[in-house]
Protein backbone atom coordinates (compact mmCIF):
# COMPACT_ATOMS: atom_id res chain seq x y z
CA UNK A 1 0.00 0.00 0.00
CA UNK A 2 1.41 3.38 -0.95
CA UNK A 3 2.03 5.95 1.72
CA UNK A 4 -0.44 8.20 -0.05
CA UNK A 5 -3.21 5.60 0.15
CA UNK A 6 -2.36 4.86 3.78
CA UNK A 7 -2.48 8.57 4.64
CA UNK A 8 -5.77 9.02 2.75
CA UNK A 9 -7.34 6.06 4.52
CA UNK A 10 -6.16 7.30 7.92
CA UNK A 11 -7.50 10.82 7.24
CA UNK A 12 -10.81 9.35 6.10
CA UNK A 13 -11.30 6.76 8.84
CA UNK A 14 -9.69 8.23 11.95
CA UNK A 15 -12.45 10.79 12.67
CA UNK A 16 -15.05 8.00 12.51
CA UNK A 17 -13.07 5.78 14.85
CA UNK A 18 -12.48 8.67 17.26
CA UNK A 19 -16.20 9.56 17.22
CA UNK A 20 -16.86 6.01 18.48
CA UNK A 21 -14.56 6.62 21.49
CA UNK A 22 -11.70 4.53 20.08
CA UNK A 23 -8.15 5.14 18.84
CA UNK A 24 -7.12 4.12 15.33
CA UNK A 25 -3.98 2.08 15.95
CA UNK A 26 -3.20 0.62 12.55
CA UNK A 27 -4.38 0.39 8.96
CA UNK A 28 -3.08 -2.22 6.51
CA UNK A 29 -4.16 -3.32 3.05
CA UNK A 30 -3.02 -6.83 2.14
CA UNK A 31 -3.54 -8.98 -0.93
CA UNK A 32 -4.87 -12.44 -0.15
CA UNK A 33 -5.07 -14.39 -3.38
CA UNK A 34 -7.25 -12.33 -5.70
CA UNK A 35 -8.81 -10.43 -2.84
CA UNK A 36 -7.65 -7.39 -0.93
CA UNK A 37 -8.18 -7.12 2.81
CA UNK A 38 -8.34 -3.80 4.63
CA UNK A 39 -7.37 -4.44 8.26
CA UNK A 40 -8.19 -1.74 10.78
CA UNK A 41 -6.95 -2.08 14.37
CA UNK A 42 -8.70 -0.03 17.06
CA UNK A 43 -8.36 0.21 20.83
CA UNK A 44 -9.14 2.41 23.83
CA UNK A 45 -8.01 2.82 27.42
CA UNK A 46 -10.95 0.66 28.52
CA UNK A 47 -10.61 -1.82 25.66
CA UNK A 48 -13.02 -2.40 22.79
CA UNK A 49 -15.78 -4.97 23.20
CA UNK A 50 -17.55 -6.78 20.37
CA UNK A 51 -20.38 -4.25 20.24
CA UNK A 52 -17.93 -1.35 19.86
CA UNK A 53 -16.06 -3.27 17.14
CA UNK A 54 -19.32 -3.99 15.28
CA UNK A 55 -20.44 -0.34 15.53
CA UNK A 56 -17.16 1.05 14.23
CA UNK A 57 -17.04 -1.62 11.50
CA UNK A 58 -20.47 -0.56 10.22
CA UNK A 59 -19.50 3.13 10.29
CA UNK A 60 -16.23 2.47 8.43
CA UNK A 61 -17.94 0.26 5.86
CA UNK A 62 -20.56 2.92 5.12
CA UNK A 63 -17.89 5.63 4.78
CA UNK A 64 -15.74 3.48 2.49
CA UNK A 65 -18.78 2.65 0.32
CA UNK A 66 -19.46 6.34 -0.31
CA UNK A 67 -15.85 7.10 -1.35
CA UNK A 68 -13.36 5.66 -3.83
CA UNK A 69 -10.58 5.33 -1.22
CA UNK A 70 -10.25 1.59 -1.92
CA UNK A 71 -10.69 1.90 -5.69
CA UNK A 72 -12.97 -0.28 -7.81
CA UNK A 73 -11.49 -3.65 -6.87
CA UNK A 74 -13.38 -5.74 -4.27
CA UNK A 75 -12.00 -5.94 -0.73
CA UNK A 76 -12.90 -7.30 2.69
CA UNK A 77 -12.94 -5.04 5.74
CA UNK A 78 -11.64 -6.55 8.99
CA UNK A 79 -11.85 -4.50 12.18
CA UNK A 80 -10.25 -5.78 15.36
CA UNK A 81 -8.14 -4.99 18.40
CA UNK A 82 -4.39 -5.39 18.91
CA UNK A 83 -3.17 -8.91 19.58
CA UNK A 84 -2.19 -10.32 22.95
CA UNK A 85 1.53 -9.76 22.35
CA UNK A 86 1.15 -6.28 20.96
CA UNK A 87 4.08 -4.01 20.25
CA UNK A 88 4.04 -0.92 22.47
CA UNK A 89 4.93 2.23 20.55
CA UNK A 90 2.90 5.09 22.06
CA UNK A 91 2.57 6.31 25.68
CA UNK A 92 -1.12 5.30 25.60
CA UNK A 93 -0.04 1.72 24.80
CA UNK A 94 2.08 1.64 27.96
CA UNK A 95 -0.82 3.05 30.04
CA UNK A 96 -3.03 0.28 28.73
CA UNK A 97 -0.38 -2.29 29.68
CA UNK A 98 -0.14 -1.34 33.38
CA UNK A 99 0.11 -4.55 35.48
CA UNK A 100 1.20 -6.51 32.39
CA UNK A 101 4.54 -8.24 31.89
CA UNK A 102 6.54 -6.63 29.07
CA UNK A 103 9.75 -7.58 27.28
CA UNK A 104 11.89 -4.50 26.61
CA UNK A 105 14.75 -4.15 24.16
CA UNK A 106 16.62 -1.13 25.45
CA UNK A 107 18.55 1.42 23.41
CA UNK A 108 21.83 0.09 24.89
CA UNK A 109 20.94 -3.44 23.61
CA UNK A 110 20.07 -4.67 27.11
CA UNK A 111 17.02 -6.91 27.30
CA UNK A 112 14.66 -6.61 30.25
CA UNK A 113 11.43 -8.35 31.26
CA UNK A 114 9.41 -6.45 33.84
CA UNK A 115 5.88 -5.63 34.96
CA UNK A 116 4.64 -2.08 34.34
CA UNK A 117 3.53 -0.49 37.62
CA UNK A 118 2.84 3.03 36.37
CA UNK A 119 3.25 5.41 33.46
CA UNK A 120 3.71 9.16 33.25
CA UNK A 121 4.80 11.63 30.55
CA UNK A 122 8.51 10.81 30.95
CA UNK A 123 8.52 7.05 31.31
CA UNK A 124 7.61 3.93 33.27
CA UNK A 125 7.85 2.55 36.77
CA UNK A 126 8.63 -1.16 36.57
CA UNK A 127 8.89 -4.17 38.83
CA UNK A 128 11.69 -6.45 37.70
CA UNK A 129 11.11 -10.04 38.91
CA UNK A 130 13.79 -11.50 41.14
CA UNK A 131 15.99 -14.23 39.68
CA UNK A 132 17.24 -17.30 41.56
CA UNK A 133 15.68 -16.48 44.91
CA UNK A 134 16.40 -12.76 44.80
CA UNK A 135 13.67 -10.26 45.59
CA UNK A 136 11.95 -8.32 42.85
CA UNK A 137 13.13 -4.74 42.51
CA UNK A 138 11.62 -1.57 41.16
CA UNK A 139 13.19 0.34 38.30
CA UNK A 140 12.47 3.56 36.45
CA UNK A 141 12.75 3.56 32.65
CA UNK A 142 12.52 6.72 30.52
CA UNK A 143 10.83 6.46 27.11
CA UNK A 144 14.04 7.35 25.18
CA UNK A 145 15.76 4.32 26.77
CA UNK A 146 13.26 1.94 25.10
CA UNK A 147 14.06 0.70 21.61
CA UNK A 148 11.25 -1.86 21.49
CA UNK A 149 8.65 -3.24 23.91
CA UNK A 150 6.16 -6.07 23.58
CA UNK A 151 3.52 -7.37 26.00
CA UNK A 152 4.12 -10.95 27.07
CA UNK A 153 1.41 -13.58 27.40
CA UNK A 154 1.20 -15.04 30.90
CA UNK A 155 -0.57 -18.36 31.21
CA UNK A 156 -0.06 -18.80 34.97
CA UNK A 157 -0.46 -15.18 36.01
CA UNK A 158 -1.57 -14.60 39.54
CA UNK A 159 -4.29 -12.03 40.13
CA UNK A 160 -3.54 -8.88 42.15
CA UNK A 161 -4.77 -10.43 45.42
CA UNK A 162 -2.40 -13.42 45.05
CA UNK A 163 0.52 -11.12 44.18
CA UNK A 164 -0.15 -8.91 47.22
CA UNK A 165 -0.32 -11.95 49.55
CA UNK A 166 2.96 -13.24 48.08
CA UNK A 167 4.67 -9.87 48.65
CA UNK A 168 3.48 -9.75 52.30
CA UNK A 169 4.76 -13.26 53.04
Amino acid sequence: MSTTQSERLRELLEPLVTSQGLDLEEIAVDSVGRKRVLRVVVDSDTGADLDAIADVSRALSAKLDETDAMGDQAYDLEVGTPGAERLLTEPRHYRRAVDRLVKFQLADDEELVARILGVDDEGLDLKVPGVKGRKAKERRLAFPEIAKARVQVEFNRKDKKDMKEEEEA
